[in-house]
């Protein structure tokens, strides 16, 4: 069977464990978090960052920084996975979907405004794909009605809006470092802190509401319980399995590029029949070869070609099933129309890609997929 994905290990990680184990501290907030946290720190300019357990984790501490509490209204596109919209339930808020754009499954900016109220309080912005939102025109929202912009960057590492990184624009940025991810450590992610005003407190929630952080910097005499908080810190030993990826950041980054090109180039000609549709990249946006889909013509079309591609063991999944429409909302909400989010739930097909698929195995793939529409 060739995979959906399969995790990449550049070699060295059980190394910088090891090394992370024979330290002495392992429990997290030690050399490898820190060394990566200026990593992205250096690189993509973040003013301040902090490894987290999740990207979910990312998203919760998000929502407690700007005091998400109920009766608050948070703008969420539909065609995300659950956490986006999660982490601000839990703080009792209400969440209002937003559409997919036409062809991108990005949530369709030009929609938002007549949905924003006395109520709002934030917007989550979802990079799908790792592919850029139209941020200018989400940030000019947000200064005009004061709402907070929270980026849920999961798929996004190393992709960028006009040049600027993706996670680093909004006041908030959360990552994934989840196994599908592009840069990896099993679990884990990261909160970057934009807004400077946030960025006390944010150390305080990561660790457990106390202020240790200060005190291990030798800031305070002592430390205490002084806010809410959880346990959203990694231990060292994560950080020491994702400090080794980042080091290979460049090239795991073009080997992805390639293999995104190739599907895109072998497969363009379908596109040009009118037999499928391929990711659409704007122009203000970068490619960070996350992933590689394609739009079927309707939801039997996509299981047909899943069932042909898996009879040659090609493993390929289809993605997000719209959040408006889950069980857990309906309970409490009227069902909206959200027609783009329900054609991407239907149609996209998400297909193999990770940085160990070979030349043979992707030319398996398109072949197959080829030949299905011929």
């Amino acid at each position: 069977m060739i995979p959906f994905n399969k995790p990449y290990l550049t070699g060295r990680e059980t190394e910088y464990i090891a090394d992370a184990v024979a330290s002495g501290k392992i429990s997290g907030n030690g050399e490898y978090t820190k060394k990566c946290q200026s990593f992205f720190e250096n690189r993509y300019g973040f003013a301040d960052t902090l490894l987290t357990t999740s990207c979910t984790d990312a998203l919760e501490m998000a929502a407690m920084l700007i005091n998400c509490k109920a009766g608050d209204e948070i703008l969420v596109p539909s065609y995300t996975f659950v956490s986006s919209a999660l982490a601000f339930v839990r703080e009792g808020a209400k969440i209002v979907f937003i559409d997919s754009e036409k062809n991108n499954p990005n949530m369709d900016v030009a929609t938002i405004e007549p949905l924003i109220t006395k109520k709002t309080t934030a917007i989550v912005v979802v990079h799908y794909a790792g592919v850029a939102v139209d941020m200018d025109a989400i940030m000019a929202l947000a200064k005009a009605y004061n709402l907070y912009v929270i980026e849920d960057a999961a798929q996004a590492i190393d992709a960028t809006y006009k040049g600027r990184p993706l996670g680093g624009i909004g006041h908030l940025g959360c990552f994934s470092f989840h196994e599908t991810k592009n840069i990896i450590s099993g679990e884990g992610g990261m909160l970057v802190i934009n807004d400077k005003s946030l960025a006390p407190r944010s150390e305080i929630l990561w660790e457990k509401g106390t202020n240790r952080a200060s005190f291990f910097r030798g800031e305070i005499n002592k430390y205490g319980w002084v806010d809410t908080g959880s346990s959203f810190l990694p231990s060292e030993i994560v950080a020491a399995f994702l400090y080794a990826q980042l080091e290979n950041l460049d090239k795991i980054q073009n080997r992805r590029k390639e293999i995104w090109k190739n599907y895109y180039e072998s497969l363009s000609p379908l596109q040009e029949k009118g037999k499928v549709k391929l990711p659409s990249i704007p122009g203000y946006a970068s490619n960070n070869a996350h992933m590689f889909y394609l739009v079927c013509a309707s939801i039997e079309e996509r299981s047909a070609l899943i069932k042909q591609l898996k009879s040659k063991d090609a493993h390929a999944v289809f993605h997000y099933i719209s959040l408006h429409k889950s069980s857990y909302y309906l309970k409490n909400n009227p069902l909206v129309a959200l027609p783009m989010s329900d054609k991407f739930t239907d149609r996209l097909l998400r297909l193999p890609f990770f940085y160990e698929l070979s030349s043979k195995d992707q030319k398996l793939i398109i072949d197959l997929i080829i030949q299905f529409y011929n």
